[in-house]
């Protein structure tokens, strides 16, 4: 960290922002922060008086940019299009790549402040004139995966400064600052307009006059054997909550909207050894001459595979061994190590 430097931090008015904003001072950075409202169940606001009075107390600028339309049309509107369509969305990912990082750049520029940075557990390598997002060093608390598209020019100017505690760490630092109340805040869970069931969440959010009706399960040769709510109620490789019992373990393999089907396996039927994946960003394409780690599922599903057909559409990736529950929608991401090498969005 350089010291006298310009430094925007987006501050939510949770624990780790906050602890990432006296870690920042503490290295000499001249700290502005910037809390995002981007979305407020039942008007809740409390987070802005949180950020606000901890922006006093530590006597940096903080600044409040309402994001709520661009949140609305960016992230709750493709979650529920993605549903519609049959696929499985990662909101985190489409957030944090294409919302909260550009609009922390759009604002560090307008104020010609330096750098940029949150409080995620994450970090950041130079390595042969190239940026990468890194692991951070918390297994439980590690957000590589959702930051596989940020571009080299938002890379270059982020700072990470918890990626090297663990939360226990950052708490502590709260506490022992006389930030108690900071240090006790429970973390967030889940996607944060939508932290419970997101079936009610579809029913509440459809435009008039869009209805999600029942229609038919089918196993892998076409014979219905069961009925259920609506396909975009369901997810591949789903096993729970299907509503109807099998003498034998038995999982969504397939999602077809267009016949508001939904096709049922054994496990085995969900294995793949290959799969497409578009709208990819990769930090360069050398990285990829041998076999990379690929990860379809946050913290799962770590497997060895050959990723090729770059400057195409997709990229086509083979796996050296079968996985399952390969969901179109979802994110893969690559690795070397505990670096990130790029990922994309699962055809």
């Amino acid at each position: 960290m350089n010291l006298k430097k310009k430094i925007l931090l987006g501050m939510s008015g949770g624990t780790d922002s906050s602890v990432a904003a006296m870690l920042l001072q503490d290295a000499g950075y001249e700290v502005t922060g910037i809390t995002f409202r981007f979305y407020e169940p039942n008007n809740q606001t409390q987070y802005l008086n949180d950020a606000a009075s901890l922006a006093s107390q530590l006597k940096i600028k903080h600044i409040v940019f309402d994001a709520r339309p661009l949140f609305q049309e960016k992230v709750v509107q493709y979650f529920i299009n993605e549903y519609m369509e049959g696929r499985t969305p990662v909101p985190c990912v489409i957030c944090n790549n294409q919302l909260k990082w550009k609009l922390l750049r759009q604002v560090a520029d307008e104020l010609q402040i330096n750098y940029i940075s949150c409080g995620h557990y994450a970090q950041i390598i130079s390595l042969n004139r190239n940026y990468y997002v890194a692991d951070g060093v918390d297994p439980e608390k590690n957000q590589s995966f959702f930051l596989w598209g940020l571009s080299q020019d938002i890379l270059k100017r982020t700072i990470f400064p918890l990626g090297e505690f663990n939360k226990g760490t950052v708490r502590k630092i709260a506490a022992e600052r006389g930030f108690s109340a900071i240090a006790a805040k429970k973390d967030s869970i889940g996607v944060c307009f939508c932290p419970s069931d997101y079936r009610s969440f579809l029913r509440n959010h459809l435009p008039n006059g869009q209805l999600i009706t029942s229609g038919f399960f089918e196993d892998e040769s076409g014979k219905i054997i069961g009925k259920h709510q609506g396909y975009p109620f369901y997810t591949v490789g789903q096993r729970r909550g299907l509503g109807i019992n099998f003498q034998k373990p038995t999982f969504v393999k397939a999602i077809i909207p267009e016949t508001n089907r939904v096709v049922l396996s054994e496990l085995n039927g969900l294995e793949r050894t290959t799969m497409q994946v578009e709208d990819y960003k990769i930090v360069d394409e050398a990285d990829f001459n041998e076999p990379v780690i690929c990860k379809i599922r946050y913290r799962k599903q770590a497997t060895w595979a050959k990723v090729s057909d770059f400057g195409g559409d997709y990229l086509t990736v083979d796996f050296l061994e079968p996985v399952t529950a390969v969901a179109s929608g979802q994110s893969a991401v690559f690795y070397k190590g505990n670096q990130v090498l790029g990922g994309g969005i699962i055809r």
